[in-house]
C-alpha cells in the first residue's frame, strides 16, 4: 500500500493497517503527489491511500494511478464535508471520512483489507441532478494541411443553431484554435481551459459550464479554446471528457473542433507520466457520436484524407464518420471534380458517401472579414448550403425524445 496522507491522519493509517493481519503493508510513505506518483509507476503497491486536501491531487492524478493498477482510497474530513465530495469527483475508487480524534472507525479498515484483496467494486458517485438534455457530440477532424476543419466546423454548428437545436462549439484545436477568432469574438480567456480546469478539480457543474461558454448566436454557444499553442498541457484527456460529458446536458449537439494530429506522443517518451500532445483530439474522437472528417479537394489533400483514415483505422478508432471534401472546384480536379473526388475516395478508402463543399472564395472570405457565419453573410452560397444539408443530416440523428429545458447561469 501506498500512503499519502497528510497530518496525524497518517499514523492512524498506518496503526490501522498493522492491524489488518498481514493482509496489507506499507511499502512507501509519500511526502507529496510527485512521489506518490513515482512509486506507482514503479509498481511498489496495488493501493493507494491520499488525503482529501493533498496538494494537486485532481482528477489526471488519479487517472493516472488507476493507469498504473493502483486503486485508489480517499480520506474525507466530517468537519470538512466538501473534501469527500471532491475526491468523489476525481474518481477514487471508495472515499471514507476519518475522525482523527475518535480514531480510525472499523470501516476504514474493511475497506482496506477488501481493496487489498481485489474484491472492492469502484464507489458509486452520487446521484447527480437530472440533466436537461442529452445531447450528440459531432467531432471535426481532418488531416494536416489545413483542410478547412475550423471553417466546417462554425459553420456545422451556425446551421444547427439555425435548425433550433441548441448548439455548444467547443474549440479543442490544440495547435492553432481559432474559433473565436473566426466568430469575431475578441476575448482572450480560453474557455475550454477553465473547464477543464474546474473539471479536474471536481468542480465543473452545469451552471459553471454555461457561465463559461457566452452565447455567440441565437441558439449557439461557444467554448473558446487556449490562446497559445504551447498551452496544450491544460487541456488533460481526463478533464476533457468530463467537460464533453457536461456537454452533453447543455446543449442537444456539441460540435467540436479537433486538431489534426492522432501520434501517440508520450509513447517517444520515456516519462511515461507526461502530459500527451495530442491527448485532446484523441479524447474528442472517442466521446464522439459521429466525427465529420474534413478533406480538400486537390490532388494532395485528398492523398492526406486517404491516408487519415487509414491512420483513424489503424489506430483502432472505429469512428461513425461523416466524409466532407471541402473547397471543391474544376481547377485542380477536372472538369467534373465532384465525380473525379469522389471516385478517388471510393477507389482508395473505400468510402462510398462523400458531401461535396464547392468553392466559394469570395463567400467565405466575407464571413471570415465581418467575423461571421457564412449563412449570415451569405446565404445563397452553394457552400453555405452544401453545409446545411450536413446539419440537417446531423440534426436528424439528434434523439427526439430528449427533453428540451434551459440551463440556469448562475
Amino acid at each position: 500500500m501506498l500512503c499519502a496522507v497528510q497530518g496525524a491522519a497518517e499514523s492512524a493509517i498506518v496503526q490501522a493497517v498493522e492491524g489488518s493481519g498481514g493482509r496489507l503493508s506499507v511499502t512507501r510513505r509519500c511526502a507529496d503527489l510527485t512521489e506518490l506518483l513515482a512509486a506507482a509507476e514503479a509498481g511498489l503497491g496495488g493501493l493507494a491511500v491520499v488525503s482529501g486536501d493533498l496538494d494537486r491531487l485532481d482528477r489526471e492524478a488519479v487517472a493516472v494511478l488507476h493507469r498504473c493498477g493502483v486503486r485508489v482510497v480517499g480520506l474525507g474530513d466530517p468537519s470538512r464535508p466538501w473534501l469527500a465530495e471532491r475526491l468523489t469527483a476525481h474518481g477514487a475508487d471508495l472515499v471514507v471520512d476519518v475522525d482523527v480524534d475518535g480514531g480510525v472507525p472499523d470501516v476504514v479498515r474493511e475497506a482496506l483489507s477488501v481493496l487489498g484483496g481485489g474484491q472492492m467494486a469502484p464507489v458509486a458517485a452520487p446521484e447527480p441532478v437530472a440533466p436537461t438534455r442529452h445531447g450528440t457530440t459531432v467531432a471535426v477532424w481532418g488531416p494536416t494541411g489545413a483542410p478547412g476543419r475550423t471553417f466546417v466546423a462554425v459553420n456545422l454548428a451556425a446551421e444547427l443553431a439555425a435548425l433550433g437545436r441548441p448548439t455548444l462549439l467547443v474549440d479543442a484545436d490544440t495547435y492553432g484554435g481559432v474559433v473565436a477568432q473566426v466568430l469575431g469574438v475578441l476575448d482572450e480567456a480560453p474557455g475550454v481551459a477553465a473547464a477543464a480546469r474546474a473539471a479536474g478539480q471536481g468542480a465543473l457543474e452545469l451552471a459553471t459550464l454555461a457561465r463559461l461558454a457566452p452565447v455567440v448566436l441565437p441558439e449557439l454557444r461557444l467554448l473558446s479554446g487556449i490562446s497559445r499553442a504551447d498551452r496544450w498541457p491544460e487541456l488533460p484527456a481526463s478533464s476533457l471528457e468530463l467537460v464533453l460529458s457536461q456537454a452533453r446536458a447543455l446543449a442537444d449537439v456539441t460540435v467540436v473542433d479537433t486538431g489534426f494530429c492522432l501520434e501517440q506522443d508520450e509513447m517517444l517518451s520515456y516519462d511515461t507520466r507526461a502530459p500527451a500532445r495530442n491527448a485532446a483530439t484523441l479524447a474528442t474522437l472517442e466521446q464522439a457520436d459521429l466525427v465529420v472528417v474534413v478533406g480538400t479537394a486537390d490532388p494532395v489533400g485528398v492523398q492526406r484524407l486517404v491516408r487519415a483514415l487509414a491512420d483513424a483505422a489503424d489506430r483502432g478508432l472505429a469512428l461513425t464518420r461523416r466524409v466532407v471534401v471541402n473547397r471543391v472546384r474544376p481547377t485542380v480536379a477536372g472538369s467534373r471534380p465532384g465525380e473525379a473526388v469522389a471516385a478517388a475516395l471510393a477507389r482508395y478508402a473505400g468510402v462510398e458517401e462523400v458531401l461535396l463543399v464547392p468553392e466559394d472564395r469570395p463567400a467565405v472570405d466575407a464571413a471570415m472579414l465581418e467575423g461571421r457565419a457564412l449563412r449570415e453573410v451569405a446565404p445563397g452560397s452553394p457552400a453555405r448550403r452544401s453545409l446545411a444539408a450536413l446539419a440537417a443530416e446531423v440534426a436528424a440523428t439528434v434523439r427526439a425524445d430528449a427533453p428540451v429545458g434551459r440551463v440556469p447561469v448562475g
